[in-house]
């Protein structure tokens, strides 16, 4: 029996999620670990964070695949009492990899915005920013319901197929209106509230919308038209994309054992106070 490495889940995710095809400013591939190490057990998870790396390191996995970037943004020092130089130490001194799978695992079919696509029920979902050397793919999506909803409706089905998180699902516009076309973003959406599909859409399904660009979209719709927005837990949104992720990699990796984290890394723990709010109209 072939013994797999290092080497093997790096090859595969290339296939899969070409760097080529990441954000310039992304950082993805492999973080730490050697291409001739064992390769027996996978982790998939959103975040490296402690309570992830802690998992892959006592159910002895040898890799731990995460969509985020544990070093997006540069740091100076692997010190053991920053946080990212411990994450670091740990999976080193463990022997577990690290390989990231960002805006790569954004574009393809099966990637993070096609996922959501699928799973709310969207034909002829396109992508809303094409990749100019592959306009079958790229950043978000946009299709039209097999069933119309309500807003609130959409919004219903919405927080059914997400994991349950503090924020839950937040909604701008009128709760009875029809929505038939849908444009989406996993994970933080802002980038695109300009773009003329999402403009052109009844309702637009992303992560992290900012007080400003929301509500100038907000007004612009107002004033000619635009999107109802639902706003949604970023870590929620992308966890969706982990199974079918882990399900190809079995498929190109025979032998080896994935598991994908159950851990909810969304960042809040709770809310109080939250309350419907009142219609945007002068007084």
């Amino acid at each position: 029996m072939t013994t797999l490495t290092l080497a093997d889940p790096r090859r595969a995710t290339e296939a899969m999620w070409p760097a080529e095809t990441a954000e310039s400013w992304d950082r993805v591939g492999l973080v730490t670990g050697r291409n001739d190490a064992p390769l027996r057990r996978v982790l998939l998870a959103v975040d490296a964070v402690a309570s992830t790396v802690d998992e892959a390191v006592q159910w002895g996995a040898d890799a731990l695949i995460t969509h985020h970037p544990l070093l997006l943004r540069g740091i100076h020092t692997l010190a053991e009492d920053t946080g990212k130089g411990s994450l670091l130490t740990t999976l080193i001194r463990a022997e577990c990899a690290l390989i990231a799978a960002h805006t790569n695992a954004d574009q393809p079919v099966g990637g993070v915005s096609d996922v959501i696509a699928k799973r709310i029920g969207l034909d002829g979902a396109v992508p809303i920013s094409p990749l100019a050397q592959d306009p079958s793919i790229g950043s978000g999506r946009v299709g039209t319901l097999t069933t119309p909803h309500s807003l609130r409706g959409f919004a219903e089905l919405v927080a059914g197929l997400l994991p349950e998180t503090a924020s839950g699902v937040r909604v701008a516009g009128d709760p009875d209106r029809v929505i038939e076309t849908v444009a989406l973003l996993g994970g933080a959406g802002d980038s695109l509230l300009d773009h003329p599909l999402v403009r052109a859409a009844d309702v637009y399904l992303t992560s992290d919308l900012r007080h400003h660009p929301a509500q100038e979209a907000l007004e612009l719709s107002a004033v000619s038209g635009g999107p109802a927005l639902v706003d949604v837990a970023h870590w929620a949104s992308e966890s969706l994309w982990l199974d079918g992720a882990a399900e190809q990699l079995a498929l190109r990796l025979p032998g080896v054992e994935f598991r994908v984290s159950q851990i909810r890394t969304d960042p809040w723990d709770f809310s109080v106070g939250a309350r419907p709010g009142t219609a945007r109209s002068a007084e």
